[in-house]
């Protein structure tokens, strides 16, 4: 007789397991040793940060069904998804509030490797991908909040441009590079978008997952005990026999504490997604709009109070050096005290510079959301109009002169070789625009340019106009209306003259 039939899961499980062979190497990694003082709440940390990382991964897809990642269209639908499309407004603001609280678990889990002695022989390179791992979470923060496209993303991003235009030798192919082209525009939000939901998240999670490998190989770090010195020749054995005489299996020994944080954590994300709602977005971006204060989010709040509080000249020197120094200090930490003690009660300097650094960003993220500073918007503005052309010019003309310089047009036009790229080069506008052209373009915009009718008032708008009509070579006219050259010389009539008869 047969024995009684399996069940059908089983034997599902079966037909699976023979063809992937996943459960050895899986119960490897449930069952692997770790020293019996690593259970402890201090390495909690680091499995939250990958809880965290996977509620970002499916958040951002359900976000990308709906996302449109258009200059057009961004805004509107992320006011779709806010007030129409049901609980559209709670997932936003778990994939935003996680973002958050994913920076903040990654600079503890951090902190808490450096104090603990972690990065030392042999998890030098572990440090390292966490070094990486650090910097594409923080990009993954910067680009979405690109993605809002609302007024402080607009002017935020136009500030990070200017920031990687100061680049030497390379600066300008960089913005072209970060926004496809010299302008904010459509293509911008694509790269962005493509970044933010392919390329750092795929790279991410390619990071974690040789992080997690080398965790499982090498074993977690023991608990630093005073006195307990590392040593590249003895060490490996002393940790070997630890877990042998001290250890427990990961799985359930370790790992309990792990999930009741990581669900603690994503209890405080979904209490602050429905408390405090998603980030924005805010106004409708308006580049026409130039005294604007915008605020990044809480990670890089405190770049700005910096930036705020240096000279002018000491802005770029410290943009330029002081991440290359910070990434390169983190990077080198473990080839350069990759031995010796890992207590930070025999390390008081580590003790004092993780100290020091927790309360220099605090202190200036709190300074950064009350502090009245904004960047100045000038770029090629700050440029003097050429002599040449204000020569022989009407106090109108003149007038003029000075609206083109105070409402910032030269962002967007060049004048005298100075100038940006969005819009094409006013030396010679009025070979190409007749007066009413004019007066209709800076009013009603078109094409790239927005419309100025609600920022300029019926006289700078008349001065403004009255200054691009003297823009062309001295050998040519100006353009004019050929209907109205007709009606001076009785060709047409007017409505004037028919309405008399």
């Amino acid at each position: 007789m047969s024995g009684p039939k399996e069940p059908w899961y089983k034997r599902v499980y079966d037909w699976l397991e023979r063809r992937v062979q996943l459960e050895g190497p899986v119960k490897d990694a449930a069952l692997h040793p770790v020293p019996r003082s690593t259970a402890s709440w201090w390495y909690v940390f680091g499995s939250a940060s990958l809880v965290l990382l996977i509620l970002q991964v499916v958040t951002g897809i359900l976000l990308a069904l709906v996302y449109v990642p258009s200059a057009a269209h961004a805004w509107s639908s992320l006011q779709l998804l806010n007030h129409q499309l049901p609980l559209g407004w709670f997932l936003r603001a778990m994939h935003g509030w996680g973002s958050n609280f994913m920076v903040a678990v990654v600079l503890i889990h951090m902190a808490q490797v450096f104090l603990f002695g972690a990065y030392k022989f042999p998890r030098e390179l572990t440090w390292v991908v966490g070094v990486f791992m650090l910097l594409m979470t923080l990009g993954m923060a910067f680009t979405g909040q690109v993605l809002r496209f609302d007024q402080d993303a607009y002017w935020g991003l136009g500030i990070g441009a200017s920031i990687v235009g100061r680049v030497p030798w390379i600066g300008g192919e960089l913005v072209y590079l970060l926004l496809g082209g010299p302008i904010i525009n459509g293509a911008t939000l694509t790269r962005f978008f493509a970044l933010h939901v392919f390329v750092i998240p795929g790279t991410l999670l390619a990071f974690t997952g040789l992080h997690v490998w080398m965790v499982l190989k090498l074993g977690v770090n023991e608990w630093p005990m005073p006195g307990r010195i590392v040593r590249r020749e003895t060490y490996v054995k002393e940790y070997n026999e630890l877990t042998h005489t001290d250890g427990i299996p990961f799985v359930p020994g370790a790992v309990w504490k792990d999930l009741i944080f990581s669900a603690a954590i994503l209890f405080a994300v979904a209490c602050c997604a429905a408390v405090f709602g998603p980030y924005g977005p805010k106004g409708v971006p308006d580049p026409t709009i130039i005294n604007t204060v915008p605020k990044p989010d809480f990670v890089f709040l405190w770049i700005y109070t910096v930036l705020s509080f240096l000279p002018p000249e000491m802005e770029t020197p410290f943009i330029l050096i002081a991440p290359v120094v910070g990434v390169a200090v983190l990077l080198g930490l473990p080839f350069v005290a990759g031995v010796g003690e890992k207590s930070w009660w025999r390390r008081p300097v580590a003790v004092f510079s993780v100290m020091f650094i927790a309360v220099c960003w605090g202190v200036f993220t709190n300074l950064g959301t009350y502090t009245p500073w904004s960047p100045k918007m000038d770029a090629w503005s700050g440029a003097a109009v050429p002599v040449n052309l204000l020569r022989s010019r009407t106090p109108l003309e003149r007038q003029g002169a000075n609206v083109l310089q105070e409402k910032q047009c030269r962002n967007c036009h060049q004048l005298g070789g100075q100038g940006g790229e969005r819009g094409p080069a006013l030396d010679e506008v009025a070979t190409r625009l007749t007066e009413d052209q004019l007066y209709r373009q800076v009013l009603l915009g078109g094409g790239n340019m927005p419309a100025y009718g609600s920022a300029l008032s019926p006289a700078e708008t008349k001065a403004l106009v009255r200054f691009l009509e003297t823009l062309h070579p001295a050998y040519q006219s100006p353009s004019e209306d050929a209907s109205r050259q007709l009606v001076g010389q009785g060709t047409v009539q007017s409505p004037t003259q028919d309405s008399t008869r």
